[in-house]
C-alpha cells in the first residue's frame, strides 16, 4: 500500500505542474475530461489487475490522470466565475473535496474486509465529473467593462426576450422577414467578444446566437485559395480547419486565414468582418477588410449576395459597404475568405529596444516605407508599456536589464519593439534583415527572440486578467486609433495627457497595426475604480480627446452602441448621411440591431460634435 502510494504521488507532482502549464492558451475543459477519462479507466482497471507489477504501472497512469485534474479543478472555477461568485464556487469546490476525502477515507477502511480490491472504487468517483463537464459551456465570453460593473453591482438591463440557434441560411432568413413584418428588435450574437456593446439587446426581441449550431464550411476553393464558411466559425475552428485542409479536403498543403485578433479564441468570423476587425498579423495579412472576398446578407428586404472577385470597376464596393454596419442592414450569413500557405518554419522572430518614443517612430516609419516588405506581427510600445512589459516578460530578471541601463536604455524613456515576419522563406528572411538594419541604424538594441515569445505565450490571454483585477477594485479598459505618421506623436500626446488626468491611472501605448502612412495607437488603462458612472465619465473624456485629436474613433475595435455618440462627429454630417440612406434603404423600420448602433437611431442631443481638429497636413512633421 505505501509503496503504490509513493509511486502515485511521485507520479503526480510533475504532471501537476505539466498540466498547468498546458492549460495556458488551451482548451481547459478539454484537458480536464482528458485527465477525467485517464483517472477513471485507471481506477476502473485497479479493480480487476492481480498482478502487483500491473498494479505498480496502472498507480503510474493514475497519477498522471490525477496531476492533470487538481490545478484545473480551481482554474475552472477562476475562467468561468468573477468577484464574489469566484469565492463562493471556490468554497464550494474545497468543501466538496474535503467532504468526499473524509468519507473516502472511512469506507475504505471498512472495504478491503469484505474484499481487497474493493477500496478501488473510490478512484471512480470521477465518473461523476466526467458525465457533468459535458454540460459545462466550452466558450466563454467576458462582458465588457461597463457590464462588468454592471454584473458586479447585481444589474442587469439588455436581456433579448428570445435567443434562437439557426443552423442554415435559410433559417436566418426566415427569422429575419418575420421580425421585419411584426416589428420585433433583431441582434446577432457571436463569439461575444466586442467591447463597444454591438451586440447588446437593448430593446429586447430576437437575438440570434450563432456559436452553437451556425458554424459549418459551405465550401473550400483550393484553386482560388479561398474558403466560404458560416457567419458563426470561430476563430479557433478556422485555422483548426484551414491547418487539416489536406485531411478534410484533399488539399495539396495546409492554409492559414491570417487574422488572429486579440479576442481569436472567442471571437467569430461574423464579428471580424461586420467590424472591420484586424487581427494582430494584419500588417502582413491585411485586416479583415483585405481577408473578404464576398458575403451574404439576410436583409428585411431580402437576400443580399456581394461580388466575389478580387477587384473590379463596377461602381461604388458593396463589399466595402456592408462591412462595418454592424447587423444595422441585415444579418451576415455567409463570408468568402481569402486564405493564405501556412508555413510556419519560415518564422523569423526579433525584438529591439530603443532609447526613445521620437527614434522608436522614425524607426517604425522607415520600416513601413522602405519598400522591402512587410513583418507579420510589428508592435512598438511606447515608453511606460515597455516598462509593464519588461517586467511582465521577466526581462528585468535577464542579463539584458544591467546591459540596458549600462548603454543607455533608460528606464521610463527606452521603447519595446518586436514581431516575427511569415511569408515565403527568402521573403520571410529578408524582411527580418532590412528590419534588423534600420532598427541598429536608429539606435535600437536588439533582444532576440525572446522577449516576443514570452509576448506570444499571452497574446491572446492576457485580456482576461480583466475581471481578475476587478476582484481587487481595479477596472482596466482599452481604446485604439488610427493616426497618421505626421500627427502620431501629437495625438499620443494628447491622449495619454487626458488618461492621466485621473489621479494613480497607468496609461500604456503601442502601434499594431502599421502602414506606409500610419499606424493604429492603442492605449490601455489601468486604474482604481468601481463605480459605473465615474467609468462612463473617464471614457468620454478619453473618446472626446481622440475625436478632437482628429485620430479616427476606431481602427478595429468598430463603433457598436459606445462609441455610436462620436461617430458622426467624427466623419462629418453631410458624410454620415450616406449610412442614413443606407439604413433607410435595408431596414426602413430600424429593427436590425436598434439602441444606437452606429448612432443611426440616437437622438441629436446624444450625440458629441467635437470636430475641432486641423486637417492632419498641417500637423507639425518629424524627420
Amino acid at each position: 500500500t505505501v509503496l503504490f502510494t509513493v509511486i502515485f504521488l511521485l507520479t503526480l507532482q510533475p504532471w501537476v505542474l505539466l498540466s498547468g502549464k498546458l492549460s495556458v492558451g488551451r482548451d481547459k475543459l478539454r484537458i480536464l475530461v482528458v485527465g477525467l477519462v485517464i483517472f477513471l479507466l485507471s481506477g476502473i482497471a485497479c479493480l480487476f489487475i492481480r498482478n502487483i507489477t500491473a498494479l505498480i504501472l496502472v498507480s503510474c497512469i493514475l497519477g498522471i490522470g490525477a496531476g492533470m485534474i487538481i490545478p484545473l479543478s480551481t482554474g475552472l472555477v477562476v475562467a468561468y466565475f468573477t468577484g464574489e461568485y469566484r469565492v463562493r464556487q471556490l468554497g464550494y469546490s474545497s468543501s466538496i473535496n474535503n467532504l468526499t476525502l473524509v468519507i473516502a477515507t472511512v469506507v475504505t477502511g471498512y472495504l478491503p474486509d469484505v474484499n481487497w480490491h474493493l477500496p478501488f472504487l473510490v478512484y471512480t468517483l470521477p465518473g461523476i465529473s466526467l458525465a457533468l463537464s459535458f454540460f459545462l459551456k466550452r466558450q466563454r465570453s467576458d462582458p465588457e467593462p461597463e457590464q462588468s460593473i454592471q454584473l458586479r453591482h447585481k444589474r442587469i438591463d439588455s436581456v433579448p426576450d428570445v435567443v434562437l440557434y439557426p443552423e442554415t441560411s435559410e433559417q436566418v432568413e426566415q427569422i429575419v422577414a418575420y421580425s421585419t413584418e411584426h416589428h420585433i428588435p433583431l441582434y446577432v450574437y457571436g463569439g461575444g467578444s466586442s467591447v463597444t456593446r454591438g451586440v447588446e439587446p437593448t430593446k429586447g426581441g430576437i437575438s440570434l446566437d450563432m456559436r452553437r449550431n451556425f458554424n459549418k464550411v459551405i465550401s473550400f476553393n483550393e484553386i482560388d485559395q479561398t474558403i466560404t464558411v458560416q457567419a458563426g466559425m470561430s476563430g479557433p475552428d478556422l485555422e483548426k480547419t484551414l491547418q487539416n485542409a489536406p485531411e478534410l479536403f484533399g488539399a495539396k498543403r495546409q492554409y492559414t486565414c491570417g487574422h488572429f485578433p486579440q479576442s481569436f479564441e472567442y471571437s467569430s468570423v461574423g464579428g471580424w468582418t461586420v467590424t472591420r476587425g484586424a487581427g494582430q498579423n494584419s500588417t502582413y495579412y491585411g485586416t479583415i477588410a483585405d481577408i473578404v472576398l464576398s458575403q451574404k446578407y439576410a436583409t428585411p428586404i431580402g437576400v443580399i449576395q456581394t461580388s466575389h472577385y478580387s477587384r473590379e470597376a463596377t461602381g461604388p464596393n458593396l463589399n466595402q459597404i456592408m462591412m462595418g454596419s454592424e447587423g444595422t442592414f441585415g444579418v451576415l450569413t455567409e463570408v468568402t475568405l481569402r486564405i493564405f500557405r501556412w508555413m510556419p518554419q519560415n518564422r523569423k522572430r526579433f525584438s529591439y529596444i530603443f532609447k526613445t518614443w521620437d527614434e522608436a517612430m522614425k524607426a517604425a516609419r522607415e520600416m513601413m516605407q522602405c519598400e522591402c516588405g512587410y513583418s507579420s506581427v510589428f508592435r512598438l510600445s511606447d515608453p511606460e508599456e515597455t516598462n509593464l512589459m519588461l517586467k511582465l516578460y521577466n526581462v528585468d530578471e535577464t542579463p539584458l536589464q544591467p546591459l540596458l541601463d549600462k548603454f543607455g536604455y533608460k528606464d521610463m524613456e527606452r521603447c519595446l519593439f518586436l514581431g516575427f515576419t511569415d511569408g515565403e522563406k527568402g521573403y520571410s528572411r529578408n524582411v527580418a534583415r532590412n528590419i534588423a538594419k534600420i532598427a541598429l541604424r536608429h539606435g535600437g538594441m536588439p533582444l532576440t527572440g525572446y522577449v516576443t515569445r514570452s509576448w506570444e505565450k499571452g497574446r491572446f490571454n492576457d485580456p482576461y486578467l480583466r475581471d481578475t483585477l476587478m476582484d481587487f477594485g481595479i477596472t482596466t479598459d482599452t481604446l485604439e486609433c488610427t493616426v497618421n505618421w505626421s500627427n502620431m506623436e501629437q495625438v499620443h500626446a494628447d491622449v495619454r495627457k487626458i488618461c492621466h488626468a485621473l489621479p494613480n491611472t497607468v496609461v500604456t501605448t503601442h502601434m499594431s497595426h502599421c502602414y506606409p502612412q500610419g499606424a493604429n495607437l492603442y492605449f490601455i488603462f489601468l486604474t482604481r475604480m468601481q463605480d459605473e458612472d465615474a467609468f462612463k465619465a473617464y471614457h468620454t473624456t478619453i473618446l472626446d480627446a481622440i475625436q478632437r485629436s482628429g485620430a479616427a474613433v476606431s481602427h478595429h475595435h468598430g463603433i457598436g452602441k459606445m462609441f455610436a455618440p462620436w461617430l458622426e462627429g467624427y466623419i462629418g454630417e453631410k458624410e454620415y448621411g450616406v449610412f442614413r440612406v443606407l439604413k433607410d434603404y435595408f431596414d426602413p423600420d430600424y429593427n436590425m440591431n436598434p439602441g444606437g448602433t452606429i448612432g443611426l437611431d440616437l437622438k441629436p442631443e446624444e450625440k458629441k460634435f467635437l470636430r475641432e481638429y486641423t486637417d492632419y497636413l498641417e500637423q507639425p512633421k518629424f524627420d
